[in-house]
């Protein structure tokens, strides 16, 4: 059985329903004077990770210049040696990556300024002549001067550099900018069972968007794992997390309230996320990340079961606090 697909926004491409969300293998780094990295990674494990999606019928791949300060596409570009016509491989851009030191600045003046040299350093990384989807990075951008962003990346399609673009960010004003663009196929954004983005969700459907999911898992905490106790390494993004308090406390209580809603089914925590996201929406494609091959055979056996029914929908809607219908 092949992982089903769905059309990336209003391209042509066709993806897989799940992607491979490339941010942990990229190993340590550091974002101005923070950890943003998810700790140590083996690359040989990362790159059997990589093989095994694609044997499964994953050919959906997101990484960006980011993660690990170009470690991760150079990664990507070597798993993905001889499948090239095969894969869909999106990106990031938009911040000032120094290789050596393993840190990420923001331009102090705009990206589009830096958008070529950017993109040409992620095609040398990737082995790649193209990049499928390339993303504006910088979430928190002001949307009156994404235009400029936007038209500059419109120059890139036309001189084939990138296919299709898109923005990375839970800014729906900011999104709708960027939607007017000829190009634009795709927002990637926050979407779990904790976190749901109605207004975004809306804007894709009715902007002929791929919805591309972001921290599908939470960063971890939906896929019961941890406990209160659970202290992550300095190294790792999540390192000042305290699992006993607030809202990451209470993800327990929920946790614990969807295994008996679901104590029929054999989904594991994580596979239950994942089937809320396809189902909240068709065009949703959620991209958890990985450092493991069992991670990614979990991830991908959730896109082979049954959709979650509409019953199964209002239970997970109701432990979370949502007031959408939810049955996609």
């Amino acid at each position: 059985m092949d992982v089903p697909i769905r059309r990336l926004g209003r391209s042509n491409i066709e993806v897989s329903t799940l992607g491979m969300g490339c941010w942990a293998i990229g190993g340590p780094w550091t974002f101005v004077d923070h950890p943003a990295g998810w700790g140590k990674v083996d690359d040989e494990e990362s790159l059997r990770g990589l093989r095994a999606a694609l044997d499964l019928g994953v050919n959906f791949f997101d990484t960006a210049a980011n993660y690990g300060c170009g470690h991760s596409e150079r990664l990507l570009g070597r798993g993905l040696i001889g499948q090239r016509q095969q894969v869909v491989i999106a990106t990031k851009f938009g911040y000032q990556v120094d290789e050596d030191h393993k840190i990420v600045t923001r331009y102090p003046d705009s990206p589009a300024a830096h958008l070529r040299e950017d993109c040409q350093a992620s095609l040398r990384r990737l082995n790649t002549d193209y990049i499928d989807l390339y993303q504006f990075h910088v979430g928190d951008y002001d949307p009156k001067s994404a235009t400029e962003v936007r038209d500059a990346l419109e120059d890139l399609v036309s001189e084939g550099l990138i296919r299709w673009y898109g923005w990375s960010t839970d800014n729906v004003e900011g999104a709708k900018i960027f939607s007017q663009g000829e190009h634009c196929t795709a927002i990637q954004h926050i979407l779990n069972m904790g976190h749901d983005a109605p207004e975004m969700l809306a804007l894709c459907e009715q902007q002929e968007l791929a919805s591309v999911n972001r921290s599908p898992l939470g960063m971890g905490m939906l896929g019961g794992k941890f406990t209160p106790q659970t202290r992550f390494p300095e190294d790792d993004v999540r390192h000042n997390f305290d699992l006993r308090v607030g809202p990451l406390a209470e993800r327990f209580s929920q946790l614990e309230q969807l295994r008996q809603a679901f104590a029929s089914d054999d989904r594991a925590l994580a596979q239950i996320a994942l089937a809320w996201i396809w189902k909240r929406s068709p065009v949703t494609i959620p991209i958890p990340g990985f450092k493991t091959v069992e991670q990614v055979l979990e991830n991908i056996e959730a896109a082979l079961l049954e959709p979650l029914t509409p019953d199964q929908m209002l239970a997970i809607d109701t432990v979370f606090g949502h007031n959408h219908p939810g049955s996609g």
